[in-house]
């Protein structure tokens, strides 16, 4: 009988401060995209528990790092969005060091997930977050959201176009998920990926 993939998931700890995640050894797992991507959704499905992560209606709301440890195994980690255009300079400013001081001084990061609405077409935002993780040698993937808000033709189309326009400044691209946060979707492709890895290490 297969195993399941999340037999446990908690909420560890929340901060703003590199130096204050936990230091267990525990690999860690996290996930970044632009506000309103549908993270925290994404991240109570993989989970499978519907208030781990907290929603908001208003986009741009998780302004911390927060760990969440899963199967006492390893860490998912949720971080603050990029872009969101309501904040204050200062605020965004505070914003961009948290993430990028995580991203390049957190040895225990495994592995970057990138979350991309697959509704809209390739933001300059986004392509410059991955031009950014490329140049800093950031091992990451990418993750499609809201799968099931198109049809199954107009999301391949979408992701496709989204890939051929990644392909005009990466020579391969990094594993890729599609999702939906409604249906599971993706779910255990995602769950098996980071085992996998695990099982490496």
């Amino acid at each position: 009988m297969k195993k399941p993939l999340v037999k446990t998931a908690r909420f560890v700890i929340s901060n703003t401060d590199v130096k204050k995640c936990p230091n267990d050894g525990k690999p860690e797992y996290a996930f970044i995209g632009r506000s309103n991507v549908g993270k925290s959704s994404l991240i109570n499905m993989l989970t499978g528990r519907s208030k781990l992560a907290m929603t908001s209606a208003t986009p741009g709301k998780t302004l911390l790092i927060n760990h969440f440890v899963v199967n006492d195994e390893w860490y998912l980690v949720d971080l603050p969005g990029y872009g969101y255009s309501k904040r204050s300079k200062t605020q965004n400013e505070q914003l961009e060091r948290i993430i990028s001081s995580y991203i390049l001084d957190r040895e225990a990061m495994t592995l970057l997930f990138v979350l991309i609405d697959s509704r809209h077409e390739p933001q300059k935002i986004d392509l410059e977050f991955f031009q950014w993780l490329g140049e800093n040698g950031v091992p990451f993937s990418i993750i499609f959201t809201k799968a099931d808000k198109l049809t199954k033709s107009v999301l391949a189309s979408n992701i496709a176009s989204y890939k051929k326009r990644l392909l005009e400044d990466w020579e391969e691209l990094p594993p890729v998920f599609v999702t939906s946060s409604e249906t599971a979707l993706g779910r255990d492709e995602i769950l098996q990926y980071i085992n996998d890895i695990n099982d490496t290490l």
